[in-house]
């Protein structure tokens, strides 16, 4: 659910968990505007029995009581129909929240939480007046391990277009070097995924364990709140070209994440595959259907399907990034990152 289907083929179930399977407080908010005080007791919704001591419930009750600090937060129509599923063996919880503000178009948070694992998938979309990145933190813990995607995934590309990377994640090297050195980089990234990545970001693969636990959460509230001071400082867009381009871009976005994310079939096999579909395009990546009508093959036609349906593998064209991309100063030093596995 992240990226949806970013990495290669080999990593591409285990991106899926970071990315889509998100973990969130369940519970949905009645009123219309929501404090402080409200968040709080809309996220106290507990599971009755957990077999790891690790929550994702805590991250999403950080990010919920920091944005009220910076924004007016308001209760999502989506809330409603969206706010908690049982897996189809009665066993765990899914549990969903969804809000939105003047500055933001889609805040959502999806938690899983079943005797075998826990996912979190939050992703905060900006309203298309904004330029800003899309924040994005996809975790997966199982009892031995944990495959982790943090980052502010660049609304537009940050390989070539240096003005946006230097707009925006110039000043924040030091915080993803920081990371980088506490999460090492978790295997092969393709051509194709790693251009919706910043050079800030966190893939990782660790063992489960206190210690790290917390220094995620640590990584998830210092990027959240540099990501809120983004959106707080930027200004409001009225350039029509410029808005349309923007909104082209989150939905380039959300196109190639509802089609590739390699975490659906996890959430077929717990909710069925007609759920999972409506949770994957109405809740997860909402606006895919409503904020443009280019499809998979006109923003992907590398891909060259003979059907006239995208490919399904999880990447089948580019080279593969088994390191990270990235020097110490942020530049990109994956050379000949263009696509070259057309038909």
């Amino acid at each position: 659910m992240e990226l949806g289907g970013c990495c290669s083929s080999s990593s591409s179930s285990t991106f899926f968990c970071l990315q889509r399977l998100t973990a969130v407080s369940a519970t949905k908010t009645s009123s219309c505007c929501v404090s402080t005080r409200d968040l709080s007791r809309a996220t106290l919704s507990s599971i009755s029995t957990r077999i790891f001591s690790v929550s994702y419930r805590k991250f999403v009750d950080f990010a919920l009581d920091e944005t009220t600090r910076h924004t007016r937060l308001f209760s999502s129509p989506l809330q409603e129909k969206y706010n908690s599923l049982k897996p189809k063996d009665g066993k765990g919880e899914i549990s969903m929240l969804s809000f939105e503000a003047p500055e933001i178009r889609h805040l959502r948070s999806l938690i899983i939480e079943t005797e075998t694992m826990q996912v979190l998938d939050f992703t905060v979309f900006p309203r298309a007046e904004y330029d800003v990145p899309i924040f994005c933190a996809n975790f997966f813990t199982t009892a031995r391990t944990n495959i982790v995607v943090l980052d502010l995934n660049p609304l537009h590309d940050v390989i070539n277009q240096r003005d946006y990377k230097e707009k925006y994640f110039k000043s924040l090297i030091p915080l993803g070097l920081k990371y980088a050195e506490l999460f090492p980089w978790g295997g092969k990234l393709t051509s194709e995924s790693i251009k919706f990545f910043s050079p800030i970001v966190i893939w990782t693969k660790f063992s489960s364990s206190p210690q790290k636990y917390e220094t995620l959460y640590s990584a998830f509230r210092d990027y959240y709140k540099v990501w809120l001071e983004l959106i707080s400082k930027a200004i409001k867009e009225t350039d029509e070209s410029r808005i349309s381009q923007n909104l082209e871009a989150q939905h380039r976005y959300l196109v190639w994440r509802a089609e590739k994310d390699p975490g659906q079939g996890v959430l077929k096999k717990l909710i069925g595959e007609t759920l999972a579909k409506d949770l994957l395009r109405s809740f997860l990546f909402n606006g895919v259907d409503e904020l443009g009508s280019k499809t998979f093959n006109d923003y992907f036609p590398h891909y060259c399907p003979k059907d006239g349906d995208p490919n399904n593998k999880g990447s089948i064209v580019g080279k593969s990034f088994e390191n990270r991309p990235w020097d110490e100063r942020g530049e990109f030093v994956g050379n000949n990152i263009l696509l070259t596995g057309f038909c």
